[in-house]
């Protein structure tokens, strides 16, 4: 037996099955763009820790950040003493992310944590109970979030959930078009939304819409730009608060600081994790300075919030980030893989779609080219195949029938085209198809 096969096998015999695990990768170290298992063998990682590595594996300034701030203090918590991590952090969040005014931001540990203060604060500043969502939607695992969370799978036998959640259809535009021209959709979601005032719940109700701008675990589906826009006038015509989801789209993926930065509109308040930290826990709510501060005193926050140690590799991974300049990596890392994504669309009918926004970048399986009926058992095929390989990816979406693209934007060119090799090679194989050069 290897001692990946034992390390799994001791995992199984230890560790509930409801703490998923997506591939049998292991990991005994990993730098930059790849991971070394317990066996000693070299992967290449196109998953990120689930989009939190933008920066790499345990890039240097960030580990040296982290080892001279735990010598510091590890712990006072903020609410009891304050320190220079915690506000200097924020300040760089408040410069890096302005809400179109005075901004101000609130750091918790994770990004479940920073959903539930984020509406909390948007119920104490409306005064209103009610929080409208959308399909395909992830927020998290947490009560309110895991409510938000649109996968049934994820809530089996978790409820009763939280009250005052509506849902909505996300404008999903290659599943739900049917032929229609991009902006004849978008009109006719815009008409579904005021319709809801009138068949789900009153707009004078709604404390605030919370929408990913590119879903996650929904599938990397791109919100049009058109739709962000309409949902902003209707929030701005009913007093509602617009809270983005910047969760895992944010500091690079996207080949900007934000998702939303793409499309002209400016939340009221937003939230972020993952890539933040560089997998140390830290999240925040960051949004407009009135807004945030409505929530009455200890309403918000933790022991927890904002950890010094972790706001210190933060802002190493910021200014690393800056330095290096993740948004260009970004999305030069996002061209090569669109261009490779689009020429295997091209070749197998299995994938119905390509999409995402700059490194976040998806492949859709599907059926008889039918959008309506997902194929999760190719998706599944190649992850796994990918995994013997030496190429660690995920697969995504409702269904699981997509596979995603969250690797570190530091990856070097050569290392990011042996991982897509390994993907092209493989995916020919399970299509029954000969490789093509890409073009």
């Amino acid at each position: 037996m290897t001692k990946s096969a034992d390390l799994i096998a001791r995992r199984k015999a230890a560790i509930p099955v409801g703490v998923g695990m997506f591939n049998d990768a292991t990991a005994q170290e990993a730098s930059g763009a790849t991971i070394t298992d317990v066996d000693g063998r070299t992967l290449i990682d196109f998953a990120g820790g689930i989009g939190v590595v933008n920066a790499g594996h345990c890039p240097p300034p960030v580990v040296k950040a982290i080892q001279e701030q735990a010598a510091k203090f590890i712990h006072v918590s903020f609410n009891v003493a304050s320190y220079e991590p915690y506000v200097a952090l924020a300040e760089k969040l408040n410069a890096l992310l302005p809400h179109g005014g005075p901004t101000k931001t609130m750091l918790v540990s994770t990004g479940a944590e920073a959903v539930e203060n984020a509406v909390k604060i948007a119920r104490q500043a409306t005064g209103r109970p009610g929080v409208l969502c959308f399909t395909d939607a992830f927020h998290g695992r947490t009560l309110m979030a895991m409510t938000l969370t649109s996968k049934v799978q994820y809530k089996t036998g978790c409820g009763p959930f939280a009250p005052e959640v509506y849902r909505t259809q996300f404008p999903n535009f290659y599943r739900y078009g049917a032929g229609r021209s991009e902006a004849e959709f978008v009109k006719a979601e815009l008409r579904r939304l005021e319709e809801l005032s009138h068949t789900l719940v009153a707009p004078e109700n709604l404390a605030a819409v919370i929408i990913e701008v590119v879903q996650g675990e929904g599938g990397f589906n791109v919100v049009p730009a058109a739709y962000l826009k309409g949902l902003r006038a209707f929030c701005d015509a009913h007093g509602i608060l617009l809270i983005l989801d910047e969760i895992q789209t944010g500091f690079g993926r996207t080949g900007a600081w934000s998702a939303y930065s793409h499309f002209g509109v400016t939340p009221d308040l937003s939230t972020w994790a993952k890539s933040l930290g560089s997998g140390m826990p830290i999240a925040a709510v960051v949004g407009k300075a009135k807004v945030m501060d409505a929530a009455g005193p200890s309403s918000i926050g933790g022991t927890y919030i904002g950890n010094p140690v972790s706001c210190a590799a933060a802002l190493a991974t910021l200014e690393y980030m800056e330095e290096i300049d993740i948004n260009a990596k970004g999305r030069h890392v996002g061209e090569v893989v669109r261009k490779r994504f689009d020429a295997w669309k091209r070749q197998h009918r299995q994938i119905g779609d390509v999409r995402g926004l700059g490194a976040m970048l998806a492949i859709e399986f599907v059926e008889e080219g039918d959008p309506l009926r997902p194929d999760a058992t190719t998706a599944t095929a190649l992850m796994q195949a990918c995994s013997r390989r030496g190429l660690v990816v995920i697969t995504a979406g409702t269904e699981k029938n997509i596979i995603r693209v969250l690797g570190p934007l530091v990856i070097d060119d050569a290392t990011l085209a042996k991982g897509l090799d390994i993907m092209e090679k493989e995916l020919a194989r399970i299509c029954g198809t000969p490789v093509k050069k890409s073009a």
